[in-house]
């Protein structure tokens, strides 16, 4: 029934125009559109990609045939002090510029320097606080460089300098361009911070700390196409963007503790007891969890090798941007396999206290590290490490390759949220490379939305999302308070950002699935978009021009209207009336669009006799129109119209989506 009215009616539409303004005198059309603030021009501008493509973006939204990106691999020795929360020790990093310039200095992000009590970060916390900030830091905290030398066989001491939260290396001669190395040797160490920034941290159980360790080397500042060097200093509101290469790296712990890290473990042998090494071994080939270390076990000593003060955990990650690790006496540990395309596997491993040992809370939280995994896996790309750590820290949530730490507190549909969640940045930013600390939505916004649909799959819709009402998120979404989903992270106001950088991109990517797309059309441009830029370094229009490619489709109104502009959609019924005055030739129904934002319209008619029928008009119907006047091809009178009876597009003013014959 919606094809055959559909087209009827544009049909009709078309013989009728003409005639329509002559028979407005009949009180045929009521046009109610003077009040628009609409501007058909500024929303389908065909200026919105501001220059064509280049050799390393092509205007098809693809990596240019020159594309380039730089690369630092990491060694890294380091060990912890459990009494003085400290981490001391060495990193080398090699670093290849595969830029076509030559480069005389490189710079390094200091990101525990956010933890100063001069940091630029620590000024701008405002008084009220923010998860940005710390709590009950008394010290003052940072990193402490000790050397920094050129590793060119003799280890020259280079001159640095180091500015809040970046440090300057000058080398001793230029570095070629297209593949030229060089060695970077630096010793250092740092105070853990008992929370920092929400990202790492120190968490008290009653049998000792954990340790979520984080931001804790020095690590190399991208060089790309865009800007050059990205040097913004880190605040603490922002995330990151960072160089992809392998990390190859050795953690000395207090014999006592067990260390998770991003990658593979190396030596189980020398860090587990020969029954764990056997329930390390089973859990690789289970689907069941496997408790390796039980909640008997954490205070029992023979749950550690004897004989020792330390221990090295020696861990392996490759094509990474980052790594993690988390360190405690007191983890219970339990891990399953993960089921992989092309048979390959992975390992789901969870490391949690005691005080998180209930059956509704983190043990389960293998299995739905388990399933995040398999379904993202399955739908978009598979996922590209060995491990996949989720760890039970006093943080709300955050994400690295490989590992994450989630909060010690969550249990059920919490847990699954935050597991999930933090799983789903593997895809965004992990392995779609995108630059955080100035398109935060390209990380935040793409993995919430991808979070739906794997909350829609697990276990049978255990934790199956809410209907979405557009209508009550675009009265949130009209505040003029918002800034542009676009606006970086550090202009958005901190209220905001949940709305900004997490909701409203998602939001607007289920639009483009489920109402200007569809399924098939939007899943092949979302993966495309996946593949195209799987370890790389990706920019806003990459994406934009990507989807719009793959899909077939000029989306400038819709990416002008959502992400770089705050605009609002109100459509509304502005006439009913009978062609010729006579309900049996169809009904002349007009709408406008009275805000800037154009949308499809989708408009329910019921007769007198009860039949309803929908038409879906497309978004070009606004391309040179402020209203629009269609012909319903009814046979008799009608009782309602109703503009968008789903709520499923964002109108922001329902008070005029609807029409009832006077009675």
């Amino acid at each position: 029934m919606y094809r055959k009215y559909f087209y009827a009616s544009v049909t009709l539409a078309f013989l009728i125009h003409f005639s329509l303004s002559a028979q407005e005198s009949d009180g045929y059309f009521n046009n109610s559109s003077a009040a628009s603030v609409y501007n058909y021009n500024e929303a389908f501008n065909t200026s919105f990609y501001l220059k064509n493509g280049t050799e390393y973006r092509s205007a098809s939204g693809k990596p240019g045939i020159a594309y380039w990106q730089n690369q630092a691999d990491y060694q890294i020795n380091v060990k912890l002090d459990d009494v003085k929360n400290e981490i001391s020790g060495t990193e080398v990093i090699t670093y290849t510029n595969n830029s076509p310039d030559e480069l005389e200095f490189l710079w390094l992000q200091l990101d525990q320097n956010l933890f100063r009590q001069d940091s630029r970060g620590a000024r701008i916390i405002p008084m009220a606080g923010s998860r940005s900030g710390t709590k009950g830091q008394d010290f003052d905290a940072g990193f402490n460089i000790k050397s920094v030398s050129v590793a060119d066989g003799e280890n020259a001491v280079v001159k640095y300098a180091i500015e809040d939260t970046r440090m300057q290396v000058f080398l001793p001669g230029t570095l070629k361009p297209k593949g030229g190395k060089v060695q970077i040797k630096i010793n250092y160490s740092f105070i853990v911070p008992m929370y920092g920034s929400d990202r790492t941290g120190i968490f008290e159980t009653k049998n000792g700390k954990i340790f979520a360790v984080a931001q804790w080397y020095p690590r190399m500042c991208v060089y790309d196409d865009i800007v050059g060097w990205n040097t913004a200093p880190y605040t603490g509101l922002s995330e990151f963007y960072l160089e992809y290469g392998t990390f190859d790296v050795n953690i000395t712990a207090p014999a006592n503790h067990i260390v998770v890290c991003s990658g593979e473990l190396l030596n189980p042998s020398e860090v587990y007891t020969a029954s764990q090494q056997k329930l390390w071994d089973e859990a690789k080939r289970s689907d069941r969890t496997v408790v390796i270390r039980s909640s008997k076990d954490v205070a029992d000593p023979k749950s550690r090798p004897s004989g020792r003060k330390e221990l090295t955990w020696h861990f392996r990650i490759e094509n990474s941007r980052d790594i993690a690790w988390a360190s405690s006496p007191a983890f219970i540990l339990d891990a399953a396999r993960i089921n992989l395309p092309e048979g390959r596997n992975s390992l789901a491993v969870s490391a949690y206290p005691i005080e998180s040992n209930h059956k509704s809370g983190w043990q389960r939280s293998t299995e739905f590290t388990k399933a995040s995994v398999e379904h993202y896996s399955a739908k978009w790309m598979p996922y590209p490490y060995p491990a996949a750590v989720n760890v039970a820290a006093d943080l709300n949530g955050m994400e690295y390759p490989g590992i994450v730490f989630c909060t010690w507190k969550e249990r059920g549909a919490g847990l699954w949220d935050v597991t999930d969640h933090e799983f789903g940045h593997t895809w965004f930013p992990m392995i779609v490379g995108s630059n955080e600390r100035l398109h935060s939505w390209m990380d935040e916004g793409l993995n919430t939305f991808i979070n739906y649909l794997s909350a829609d799959t697990f276990n049978k819709g255990e934790f199956k999302s809410d209907q979405r009402d557009m209508h009550k998120w675009a009265r949130i979404l009209a505040d003029q308070s918002l800034e542009p989903v676009t606006a970086g992270p550090d202009n958005i106001k901190e209220q905001n950002s949940t709305i900004l950088v997490y909701v409203k991109p998602a939001l607007g990517l289920w639009l483009l699935r489920d109402q200007i797309l569809g399924e098939e059309r939007f899943d092949r441009a979302f993966k495309a978009y996946i593949d195209r830029w799987a370890f790389k370094h990706p920019e806003p229009y990459d994406f934009f021009r990507t989807i719009e490619n793959v899909a077939g489709e000029d989306l400038s109104w819709f990416w002008r209207s959502w992400f770089l502009n705050n605009w609002k959609m109100d459509q509304a019924i502005s006439g009913v009336s009978y062609y010729k005055n006579d309900p049996s030739k169809g009904a002349l129904i007009t709408i406008a669009n009275l805000q800037k934002m154009p949308m499809p319209a989708i408009v329910e008619v019921k007769t007198k006799s009860g039949s309803t029928s929908r038409i879906k008009l497309p978004v070009e119907i606004w391309k040179r129109d402020i209203s629009w006047t269609f012909l319903y091809p009814s046979t008799e009178e009608i009782s309602t119209v109703t503009l968008d009876p789903d709520h499923v597009l964002p109108d922001c003013n329902t008070g005029n989506n609807s029409w009832k014959v006077r009675q």
